[in-house]
């Protein structure tokens, strides 16, 4: 028996889009991002969520505890969804990364590249996908929301799909998406990509 496994990135949050905030922590979620966040826990509500686990980083917590409560359900924390560890990159601004070579070949060669300092995306998707192996295999039949980042759940969709490591830019996983995804033992099968409301 297999679980359903929706894959949500954070909502929008106040670094969106000009700094890598990594596993910064204090980021909180914007205005906008608190918006989404309740218009993501009201549809997610009608889809019968049995348990929320989420990353640690509070923009995942403010987005994980809007779903819980409106699901009326309980939150918990996994490691196995903390955002990827950007190493010496955390923090800075994406026009200071623009040009660096190592950036360079993060973005184009993310099976063979390692953020300094930090994981690699091989790493991370090891890490996310025992999680989700573990979920559901405790959780069989059952329909658990998953609070993550972007790249986390790109991976996780990666290798439900078959996706090489370095190809993961190829599809979009925006704030305040699910991403659904049915897990069995030993195989994965995506069912809903980024679905958000426009």
């Amino acid at each position: 028996m297999a679980a359903t496994l929706i894959l949500v990135r954070h909502a929008a949050h106040i670094h969106l889009n000009r700094i890598l905030s990594g596993r910064m922590p204090g980021v909180a979620l914007s205005d906008a991002g608190r918006v989404q966040a309740s218009r993501l826990a009201t549809r997610l509500a009608t889809r019968g969520v049995d348990l929320v686990r989420s990353s640690p980083l509070d923009r995942a917590q403010a987005t994980a505890a809007a779903i819980a409560a409106a699901a009326g359900v309980a939150v918990e924390t996994a490691a196995g969804l903390q955002e990827i560890d950007f190493g010496a990159w955390t923090g800075l601004r994406f026009d200071e990364l623009a040009g660096d070579a190592e950036w360079d070949q993060w973005n184009a060669r993310r099976s063979a590249a390692r953020p300094p300092g930090g994981e690699s995306m091989g790493e991370a998707q090891a890490r996310i996908v025992a999680h989700l192996d573990a979920v559901a295999r405790d959780h069989a039949g059952r329909t658990i929301v998953l609070v993550s980042h972007a790249d986390m759940i790109r991976a996780a969709v990666a290798h439900a799909i078959g996706l090489n490591l370095d190809n993961l830019l190829r599809f979009d996983i925006d704030p305040a998406s699910a991403t659904t995804l049915v897990w069995g033992d030993s195989w994965a099968r995506l069912t809903m990509l980024n679905e958000r409301e426009d």
